[in-house]
């Protein structure tokens, strides 16, 4: 099977948008990027969640997100032709360590494209009783703990290349997951705001003016991680089958789920294992 049967429309935005138009058309087609079309309507740059969340941690200007042209982080999309196969896109995603493939056609144009998404949905149809959980897995989780300011927990994202990142109480226990997508949320909440209040420090409130945005001299500095947090870790278990998992992350919608190994989370099945999973028996 080639990649053109299971690409799709992608969602773009104009080159001439904002980071606030960027970041309110991913909440609202719960997405992990954009493409950006040229003056002719060709799609021919992305932008990602990632680098949005990079701008967001480093920029330190006055600037409202809508005042940002979004041409400031876009960058050349990487494709393949629609008749590369489904086993060879994986891969090249894997070695670019990139979330989506855009599909150009016979003509060398960009017609449609391909995520990690839609490959994970592809296992779920082809490949049941291929493989377990635990069999591509992997065998650790990055976290922080959800007393960590909001720009700290976000600087080990980016650092460890995660979309998703474990929180955990002062015991060590995982207590909650925070996303990208949470971060643009309180980004588009005070992103306009010209003043910050910190209220870090319960015995004093602390009004200063917003210097970018989830940087410590932006509001990053004065929310901390377990405000934005979402409670609830979806998980599988280590001996489930690979399709199991892959049809949590896909009905979560959710970039990785926990793995459970005697009940406790010990690791995370990503649909980037699910990309490895695809290369070896694809």
């Amino acid at each position: 099977m080639s990649i053109k049967e299971i690409m799709k429309k992608p969602i773009t935005i104009g080159n001439d948008s904002t980071m606030h138009d960027a970041l309110r058309k991913i909440l609202q087609h719960n997405i992990s990027r954009v493409l950006v079309t040229d003056d002719t309507g060709a799609p021919t740059w992305i932008v990602t969640e990632k680098d949005l969340g990079f701008f967001l941690l480093a920029d330190k200007s006055e600037k409202s997100l809508d005042q940002i042209p979004l041409s400031t982080i876009k960058k050349p999309i990487i494709s393949v032709g629609h008749v590369a196969s489904i086993k060879d896109s994986a891969s090249v995603l894997l070695s670019k360590n990139i979330g989506s493939l855009g599909i150009s056609n016979s003509e060398g144009v960009i017609s449609g494209i391909i995520t990690k998404t839609d490959l994970t949905r592809y296992y779920i149809d082809h490949f049941v009783g291929k493989k377990r959980v635990g069999d591509v897995m992997t065998v650790s989780y990055v976290s922080m703990h959800s007393e960590d300011s909001l720009d700290k927990v976000i600087s080990e994202m980016l650092k460890q290349k995660v979309s998703r990142i474990i929180l955990k109480d002062a015991s060590d226990i995982p207590e909650g997951i925070m996303t990208f997508r949470d971060i643009f949320r309180i980004s588009l909440t005070l992103g306009g705001e010209e003043k910050i209040v910190d209220n870090v420090d319960p015995t004093i409130s602390v009004v200063f003016p917003r210097k970018g945005f989830v940087s410590d001299s932006g509001f990053g500095g004065t929310i901390l991680a377990k405000e934005l947090m979402q409670k609830n870790i979806v998980s599988v278990d280590y001996d489930d089958d690979l399709v199991t998992g892959c049809a949590e992350i896909i009905e979560s919608n959710v970039h990785g789920v926990g793995v459970l190994i005697n009940d406790k989370l010990s690791g995370i099945l990503s649909k980037t294992d699910v990309m490895k999973a695809i290369t070896q028996i694809g």
